[in-house]
């Protein structure tokens, strides 16, 4: 595969680390500031569809993280799976005239008007998280993070391998394109019945529990639940208790609460995209471009997934995922 993780490794532990203590500090779009006494005159702006969850604090962890190793002033900005403030927000980066955008893309065409607004500017562009398919056509330089597609695949064949015969796959936002890939990719690796089910999602897990639960009351035949978020995953396996229903769950990405349960066997296993790498990458890439006019991948999305979180393993990540790093 033309895939550049290897490097894109190498860059993280090449990263030059600064010595200069940082102050956060609020900006008037909206987004938080990482700044630093001592390091360059660089700021970029990191654009999500953040709703502030367990997984997105990971990444904003590897950006600040990245910021204070490069000596550049960070930006911020969730946009609480919400596309049209993700697009307000990159707008307003564009307007205080940043040096780089770094941006999730979960719904391409909300924001494609914003990010040529950016591309008109000279403001170079690096896609994360979702926007695998897309980053070329939006004008970005690299997309950093996972083939969701793939990652489904390989999420499907390891149920099939553990003798599931009917599969739910719980989407919990909605247009979020790269959800849809995992379930579809699921459908793909699985090769028997994958149904969706779409939820309320972490605005309101209490309800998203509610649902899952009646849906396996509903349907006994369900013997393995797909989750696609670690607060899901927590909801999830609460609601599979409540229905007494003896599904397998396993979820796409780490907290702290889905080591523990992968240990207690509530949960079989984690597709892992090391999230915080989505954060950390951009910000190098950006770095570099602008000090030294690198680029990266080859026209290739650099992946930082998917790899498999179990009993095997998981000893070795728990540590690093209770700090918030995995």
């Amino acid at each position: 595969m033309k895939r550049l993780t290897i490097l894109a490794l190498a860059l993280v532990f090449a990263a030059c680390g600064s010595s200069g203590d940082d102050t956060a500090t609020k900006d008037d779009s909206g987004g938080d500031d990482v700044q630093l006494t001592q390091g360059t005159d660089l700021t970029i702006a990191m654009v999500t569809h953040s709703d502030e969850g367990s997984f997105w604090s990971v990444v904003k962890k590897g950006a600040e993280q990245a910021a204070k190793d490069q000596g550049v002033k960070l930006v911020w900005s969730p946009s609480n799976n919400d596309p049209e403030k993700e697009a307000q927000l990159i707008e307003a980066a564009v307007s205080q005239k940043v040096d780089g955008i770094a941006v999730s893309v979960p719904n391409a065409d909300a924001i494609k008007g914003a990010l040529a607004k950016a591309t008109d500017a000279g403001i170079p562009i690096i896609t994360l998280n979702s926007g695998a398919d897309q980053f070329k056509a939006l004008g970005a330089i690299t997309h950093v993070g996972q083939d969701e597609a793939i990652a489904g695949q390989a999420a499907g064949a390891r149920f099939k391998e553990e003798g599931a015969k009917k599969v739910l796959c719980i989407i919990h936002e909605q247009s979020n394109v790269g959800l849809n890939q995992r379930c579809d990719g699921v459908k793909q690796g699985f090769g028997g019945t994958v149904d969706n089910l779409q939820v309320k999602g972490t605005a309101d897990v209490a309800t998203t529990q509610t649902e899952i639960k009646s849906k396996l009351q509903a349907d006994k035949s369900y013997d393995a639940v797909m989750a696609l978020n670690p607060d899901i995953a927590n909801a999830a396996a609460t609601a599979v208790k409540g229905a007494s229903s003896s599904a397998k769950l396993a979820t796409f990405d780490l907290n702290a609460d889905v080591t523990k349960r992968i240990k207690d066997d509530s949960i079989a296993f984690a597709i892992d995209q090391q999230q915080y790498l989505q954060g950390y990458l951009p910000i190098v890439f950006l770095k570099l471009y602008k000090t030294n006019a690198n680029t990266v991948g080859g026209g290739q999305p650099v992946l930082t997934g998917p790899g498999f979180v179990d009993k095997s393993n998981v000893d070795t990540v728990e540590k690093l995922a209770g700090e918030g790093t995995r």
